[in-house]
């Protein structure tokens, strides 16, 4: 890892990168309730992911991670296995509290989403954005993903696609 991938705090140093545990479902559903709320609309899709995490994502063969510094969640993420010919898993449900943003923890947790893609054998992993999220498609893009065409997104606000193959 360079300077330049090093996160941008020294704090980053303190935030550990765990697995989701019930006691952290609410954090995983307030999180990505806020930035869903501020720039798009909630959809079904997302309910379903947020208001049964366990059910929806875990009992798939997906994982949850959570960014702590503490007690406290500062960012989560979803690996959700993908009921898919093309992908094997889909990096999801990506979120970092306001208050800690631009610190590299959505890098920290695109890292630790990647290796566990692997880990669990897959060739590939999948994500959809919006391109109006620039700095998430920055950091997409510093993680390796590229994007790509033809998939039809469950997802209203869903206008870009990408990928990156192990």
């Amino acid at each position: 890892m360079t300077n330049e991938d090093q996160p941008k705090s020294a704090k980053a140093s303190e935030i550990k990168i765990v697995d989701c545990s019930p006691i952290h479902y609410s954090a995983f559903k307030l999180l990505n309730e806020e930035w869903i709320k501020a720039y798009f609309v909630l959809e079904d899709a997302d309910k379903r992911a947020l208001d049964d995490p366990e059910g929806y994502i875990l009992e798939k063969g997906g994982k949850i991670f959570c960014a702590m510094e503490g007690d406290i969640v500062l960012g989560v993420c979803a690996l959700m296995k993908m009921d898919d010919d093309n992908f094997d898993f889909e990096l999801a449900k990506m979120a970092v509290s306001p208050t800690a943003q631009g610190k590299g923890i959505g890098y920290l947790m695109g890292l630790a989403i990647i290796e566990k893609a692997k880990s669990l054998g897959a060739k590939n992993l999948f994500l959809e954005s919006n391109t109006k999220l620039k700095p998430a498609l920055s950091l997409y893009r510093k993680l390796g993903f590229q994007e790509i065409e033809g998939y039809n997104s469950p997802y209203a606000r869903s206008n870009i696609q990408m990928l990156i193959t192990f």
